[in-house]
């Protein structure tokens, strides 16, 4: 099986299904000549041309008004944003139409929106927030945040099949950072469905994304205090793995809520509101949540790093909770 990053694990799983099924087109700024913004598209345009690889204008509402009418039309469209932030430039289409269009008349809108999202890179408040939480309150909308280039090929094929609109949140400070093996046939992972990254017996840490090795770099530091770590992986955040939340919190009894998008109404909160009403007898502390403050991401690598979860930021809330 061929060890692959999880830039190349995306652009596999995208480059297969066009070649499988001719109703999946590419649009975006700059997915076309240039390759993407991050070369996750490069070479596209040459293999499918440029009806099918679209270079659209600097214009998040007109890609997403576009991808909207080819989708009820019966294309798949995959639309990039180029940056998740300017999603909100869209929010109107997505939000008031095409989450809402199948509820409405029963028309399948199936559209993937790939969002590179999160920091680590000092690209400042514009270029590295994950807005994961500000859509998974919208009723039609599914949203996916692969962690392993695993996932994220068998998420984004997931994707394109999936009748309803969904937001690939595919995190850019794992990009070339991780490698991983990846299966070079076409095969899927179930939205909606959680992974045990590892198993542990005395504290759990739910979480998603580039969260997931943050977590376990410190569940590796205490190993040395005999503290077993166990980590879920969501892998989706709408719809969430409840289930699995719950057999892991009441395995352990103790329970961090690790992301890195911002505390106040993250989708952290839904899931400790949820842990605290169906399996507070299960618990020998309180729920406790590690996010990035309610701030924007700053552009300062030193101030990025303090708004970011880093590793002894985990150490320091896991054995916390240990000791309760």
């Amino acid at each position: 099986m061929a060890e692959k990053t999880y830039l190349q694990a995306i652009s596999d799983g995208l480059r297969q299904e066009m070649r499988r099924d001719k109703r999946v087109f590419v649009i975006g700024e700059d997915v076309g000549v240039y390759g993407g913004a991050f070369k996750v598209t490069l070479g596209f345009q040459e293999e499918f041309g440029p009806w099918r690889v679209v270079d659209a204008p600097l214009a998040e509402t007109a890609i997403m008004g576009g991808a909207t009418g080819a989708a009820i039309m019966g294309m798949r469209p995959v639309a990039e944003m180029q940056f998740a932030d300017f999603v909100s430039c869209a929010w109107d289409h997505l939000v008031t139409v095409a989450a809402k269009q199948r509820y409405r008349v029963g028309t399948p809108v199936p559209i993937v929106l790939r969002l590179p999202s999160g920091g680590g890179f000092s690209g400042g408040p514009f270029h590295s927030q994950n807005p994961e939480s500000s859509f998974a309150h919208i009723p039609g909308l599914k949203i996916v945040c692969p962690a392993t280039p695993a996932d994220a090929k068998g998420l984004i094929v997931s994707a394109i099949e999936d009748p309803n609109p969904v937001l690939y949140f595919e995190h850019k400070h794992l990009y070339r950072r991780i490698k991983g093996e990846v299966p070079d046939e076409r095969y899927t992972v179930p939205i909606g469905q959680a992974r045990r990254h590892r198993e542990g017996d005395d504290v759990s840490v739910i979480t998603w994304g580039a969260m997931v090795y943050t977590a376990a770099e410190a569940a590796k530091q205490l190993e040395q205090d005999d503290v077993s770590v166990e980590i879920v992986d969501l892998r989706s955040v709408a719809p969430w793995d409840k289930q699995a939340v719950l057999e892991s919190v009441r395995k352990t009894s103790k329970v961090l809520v690790l992301h890195e998008d911002t505390h106040t109404g993250g989708f952290g909160a839904e899931i400790a509101a949820t842990i605290a009403e169906e399996a507070f007898e299960d618990l020998d502390a309180p729920v406790k949540r590690l996010t990035a403050p309610d701030t924007p991401v700053p552009f300062s690598p030193p101030l990025e790093k303090a708004f970011i979860p880093q590793v002894e930021d985990v150490v320091k809330s896991l054995r916390e909770l240990v000791q309760y």
